[in-house]
C-alpha cells in the first residue's frame, strides 16, 4: 500500500477521533507528497526513497521550529509542533541508535581504509547511501568526525 493512501486513511482516522494535531500533521504530509508529486510533472506515485526524505525533511522542519520557539521561550509554540513531529514519525523506518550506526560507520571506514580527515567526503557518501532513511545525517557526519580522528 503505497504512502499516500496510508496517509488519507490516517485522515480519515484523525478527523473520526477529532484528533486535530495528527489532522494538521498528515494534510502536511499529504500536500508535501502531492507537490512532489507535481513537481515531477508525471501522474506517477514518487519513489519509496524520495517519501522517505520527504517524511524526515517534515520531521526536521517541525524540530527546527520547535527548537526556535523554546529558545525564545514560547513553550505553547514548540509543543504542537513536536507533536506534528511525532505524528509523521510514526510513517518513517525504525532509526538505528548511535551504536549501531557507529558500527556500520567504522566497518566502512575499515572496509575502504579510510584515514584522516581527508577520507571524510569519501566515508560520508558511502554511509549515508547505506543509512539512507534509517539515521539522521547530523548522527552520521558527528560519528564520522569522530572515528576518523
Amino acid at each position: 500500500m503505497s504512502l499516500q493512501v496510508i496517509i488519507m486513511d490516517e485522515i480519515k482516522s484523525a478527523m473520526r477521533a477529532k484528533d486535530t494535531v495528527a489532522l494538521e500533521s498528515l494534510r502536511a504530509v499529504k500536500s508535501a507528497l502531492l507537490m512532489a508529486q507535481t513537481e515531477t510533472g508525471s501522474k506517477e506515485e514518487i519513489s519509496q526513497d524520495e517519501e522517505i526524505k520527504l517524511l524526515q525533511r517534515l520531521v526536521k522542519q517541525r524540530k527546527d521550529s520547535a527548537a526556535i520557539f523554546t529558545e525564545q521561550g514560547r513553550e505553547d509554540l514548540a509543543e504542537p509542533e513536536l507533536l506534528q513531529a511525532a505524528v509523521i514519525e510514526k510513517f518513517l523506518p525504525a532509526q538505528l541508535s548511535e551504536e549501531e550506526v557507529s558500527a556500520i560507520v567504522s566497518k566502512i571506514i575499515t572496509d575502504n581504509d579510510a584515514s584522516g580527515m581527508a577520507s571524510m567526503g569519501k566515508v560520508m557518501g558511502l554511509a549515508s547511501a547505506e543509512l539512507a532513511g534509517r539515521a539522521d545525517g547530523k548522527m552520521i557526519s558527528t560519528i564520522v568526525k569522530k572515528l576518523l580522528m
